[in-house]
């Protein structure tokens, strides 16, 4: 506790220190990087084979490191979920089945909360994997697959967890990757598990903003232009697609046309008569980051959305703004 002004240490010495702190956990990383070894291979196979999920517990400062590994593991395609070992006294070992591999997280390898998870585990033939600082502990012992982190020094001049949780959170951090990688999972799988915000925006596809079918302002090619017109302007769209017999999109009249086209025998005209016809067009399955880019340099505020050359919906860029695109 600080008792007075003339106890706090001048802020070079705090900086020394921090920077002091951040190099001992860089050393703690390097040596588990170097330490990786086919332990860390046989545990990606057995967790990519798993018919179960992934459970993972730890008590303590070891326990938040494990929620996030749970997490990150969750996330990018490997079922997993974390299990408070006190609540796994009180009724939540029936969480894990046979079909799971529980891995522990415990700086002594000896925390007596995890005892009832490490029985049961043993008792239902359940793959218990221990990530530990100490190499002899019961633990280690229990385990069938013990990955020790190397002797680095806490970064804490009292020894609190330091450089051992950072290395703990590495190694799930590179056991998450390692399984991406082994499972081949993809920017578009991550996606499906971060629909929201900004990160989900970045994976939202035009067929999750357009609008449908049956908001589709689409007019025949031998339609008049009268018509034409009418439908433009109860659509609300600003612009109409023109489909052939077949229902192709054979092009596309925009206010501008109708602009350039004005005179006085313009609504005797055919669509077909006035219709740009190169539209551009884009699929549902393009990304609405792409559309709204396309949109942008294009200086046009719809695409109609085509399938087999036939409409089948519409985007336009307050779809995209809404949904925060950007």
């Amino acid at each position: 506790m600080i008792k007075n002004a003339q106890n706090i240490p001048p802020a070079d010495q705090l900086l020394a220190v921090a920077r002091d702190t951040i190099a001992r956990e860089v050393e703690g990383l390097n040596a588990i990087a170097a330490a990786l070894d086919d332990r860390f291979i046989t545990l990606v196979e057995k967790i990519a084979g798993l018919k179960g999920r992934v459970i993972i517990s730890g008590m303590g400062k070891s326990g938040h490191i494990g929620r996030k590994i749970a997490a990150t593991l969750a996330s990018t395609g490997t079922p997993a979920y974390f299990v408070h070992p006190s609540e796994a006294s009180h009724g939540d070992l029936g969480m894990i089945t046979p079909d799971d591999l529980v891995l522990c997280l415990s700086n002594s390898g000896e925390t007596h909360e995890l005892r009832d998870v490490i029985a049961y585990t043993r008792r239902f033939s359940v793959t218990l994997v221990a990530l530990v600082r100490r190499k002899t502990s019961l633990l280690v012992e229990a385990a069938d697959i013990a990955i020790v982190l190397p002797e680095v020094p806490e970064a804490s001049p009292v020894g609190a967890p330091t450089t051992s949780t950072t290395m703990m959170l590495a190694f799930g951090d590179a056991l998450a990757v390692a399984l991406m990688e082994y499972k081949g999972f993809s920017r578009e799988n991550f996606g499906t598990y971060h629909p929201g915000g900004k990160l989900g925006t970045q994976f939202l596809r035009v067929a999750n903003l357009m609008h449908g079918e049956e908001e589709l302002p689409l007019v025949a090619d031998t339609l008049k232009m009268q018509e034409a017109i009418l439908t433009m302007t109860a659509k609300r769209f600003g612009c109409a697609g023109v489909v052939d017999a077949a229902g192709e999109l054979a092009g596309i009249i925009t206010d501008g046309d109708l602009r350039r086209n004005m005179g006085d025998g313009l609504m005797d005209q055919r669509a077909a008569d006035v219709m740009n016809r190169t539209p551009i067009t884009i699929q549902p399955d393009t990304l609405a980051a792409e559309a709204l880019s396309i949109m942008n340099s294009k200086s046009i505020t719809c695409l109609f959305v085509v399938a087999d050359k036939k409409p089948v919906g519409i985007l336009h860029i307050h779809d995209c703004l809404r949904a925060g695109v950007m």
